[in-house]
């Protein structure tokens, strides 16, 4: 199975990959991706990053767990497998050497495979081999931590997930129309979404609640700062003004939404490193079309 890699660091620093592996045709309108973050550093040492708000991602750890937060949570050490639902605040990590297998969930997947209310989890990690609603996912877990090669490890993760949809629940076509409305550039509001969906707002907000984790008003707006900050990631010379959608009114309500989805400023964010979301911006960027998993289009 073919890979893409994104690597930063020179010899004597701290070596940082991350890969991006395809999804078999059947997977593509649940899942955004397979990937591989591997982190070596020297003993004892950490990396420091920030990833910003996305949809669900279930990851598996090996070696030195990282420590994380969610927005402004408590710092836990992430556990081996660690299931994080839809967030809206960005997450610290802190990362020593490991490896970790993450996969992308996208809405429909989440409703897919995951028997539980998106917002059950929306800003929130847990134990997957501990919580009921991962049960069918856990068992990738002992066999992940054994295989040394890549593309068989991924094929593993595609096939097991192949599996689990012969017994998984049908469809709502309505969370494949919402998920495209939401990632339109021009929807700017929620009448909007009603209007291009045929649901009355209030259908439209148990059904974002449900398979989104968030009310339709902060699904947009994280849409509208995750478009803004997509553009910096890609070219941080860039002035923020620069990169401000076009939905944004002024600067202002562009630092306040900065200030809410990050939990800083962003002058604050331009001078922090990104060692890990950095480069893997690019590779996420030349395998899917978008450098964050917020913006992942989805299939179907």
């Amino acid at each position: 199975m073919p890979h893409r890699d994104a690597s930063s660091g020179p010899p004597a620093s701290p070596h940082i990959a991350t890969r991006f592996f395809p999804l078999s045709e059947p997977l593509r309108p649940y899942l955004s991706t397979i990937y591989l973050t591997e982190v070596a550093v020297a003993d004892g040492a950490r990396v420091v990053d920030y990833l910003h708000p996305e949809w669900a991602n279930l990851r598996f750890v090996d070696g030195d767990p990282p420590r994380a937060a969610i927005g402004d949570g408590p710092v836990i050490e992430v556990p081996r497998f660690v299931a994080t639902g839809p967030t809206s605040h960005a997450t610290r990590f802190a990362a020593g050497t490991m490896r970790t297998w993450g996969v992308g969930v996208l809405p429909m997947g989440w409703a897919k495979f995951i028997p539980l209310a998106a917002d059950e989890l929306a800003d929130r990690l847990c134990d997957g081999a501990a919580h009921p609603a991962f049960a069918r996912v856990a068992p990738l877990a002992g066999p992940l931590g054994q295989i040394d090669d890549t593309d068989a490890a991924a094929a593993l993760i595609d096939a097991h997930f192949c599996a689990l949809l012969a017994e998984a629940p049908p469809d709502d076509p309505m969370i494949l129309a919402a998920h495209a409305a939401l990632v339109d550039d021009d929807l700017s509001s929620v009448a909007d979404l009603s209007a291009k969906l045929g649901l009355s707002e209030r259908s439209i907000e148990r059904l974002c609640h449900r398979a989104f984790g968030f009310s339709p008003k902060l699904l947009l707006r994280r849409q509208r700062f995750l478009r803004s900050l997509a553009r910096f990631m890609l070219d941080p010379s860039m002035a923020w003004i620069d990169t401000m959608d076009h939905l944004y009114y002024d600067q202002a309500q562009f630092t306040r939404d900065f200030q809410r989805f990050m939990g800083m400023g962003p002058r604050d964010y331009a001078t922090l490193p990104k060692p890990i979301l950095g480069a893997a911006a690019f590779a996420r960027t030349a395998a899917f079309g978008a450098p964050v998993q917020g913006l992942h289009r989805p299939a179907g």
